[in-house]
């Protein structure tokens, strides 16, 4: 017949074609980026694993997927009005220990001067809390602990309560989960270590 028959192309024959395109490029691109030397290959090689754990940890791993998608959904719940409804007693408390008249929770509006010798630490002092190991600094202090009855019941043992009324407390701010968020505790100077030579 005379009539040339144009070849059919496969999906294995388009693999083909694009791994040989890809190819010389590919080189190129190897041969710039880990350098001529053993070890400039070395220090390229150990780059790129790096880069590729970095990657594996961050985005194809699936605890950190999970872990992002219920951070989302615990803010949706919460801008929705679904989160976790808190008692009307422990809100008040919580919010007493940001500000309150009372003077609980290191809130003293008078000026207590001098510092008695037994409150070793000051404001702006940073500390280790010494359980969880979190970082913060002192904002205010009591002489002895200054709260009101439902939140030393909450937090203390009978026993350890009234052993509590006689230590010096100090309110810190730790910082929170978040980049922007602070925690507020109030807590006894026993659970408080001095840190040196650390600012915040």
């Amino acid at each position: 017949d005379g009539c040339a028959v144009m070849p059919q192309l496969t999906a294995t024959a388009v693999l083909q074609l694009a791994l040989l395109l890809t190819a010389l490029p590919a080189q190129y691109f190897i041969s710039r980026w880990s350098g001529s030397t053993a070890v400039q290959r070395f220090h390229a090689t150990t780059r790129l694993i790096r880069m590729w754990k970095e990657l594996r940890t961050s985005f194809i791993n699936g605890t950190a997927w999970m872990d992002w998608a219920s951070q989302q959904m615990s803010r949706v719940q919460s801008l929705v009005g679904l989160g976790q409804e808190v008692p009307q007693e422990s809100l008040a408390i919580e919010i007493m220990l940001y500000d309150n008249d009372e003077g609980f929770f290191g809130a003293s509006k008078t000026t207590r001067s001098p510092r008695p010798p037994y409150v070793f630490l000051r404001v702006g002092e940073v500390v280790m809390e010494r359980k969880g190991h979190m970082v913060g600094v002192v904002v205010s202090w009591d002489p002895e602990m200054r709260a009101p009855p439902e939140w030393v019941d909450r937090v203390y043992s009978n026993s350890e309560g009234t052993k509590a009324e006689r230590t010096p407390h100090y309110k810190v701010l730790f910082s929170g989960p978040g980049p922007s968020s602070l925690l507020v505790g109030y807590l006894p100077q026993t659970q408080l270590e001095r840190i040196t030579g650390m600012r915040v």
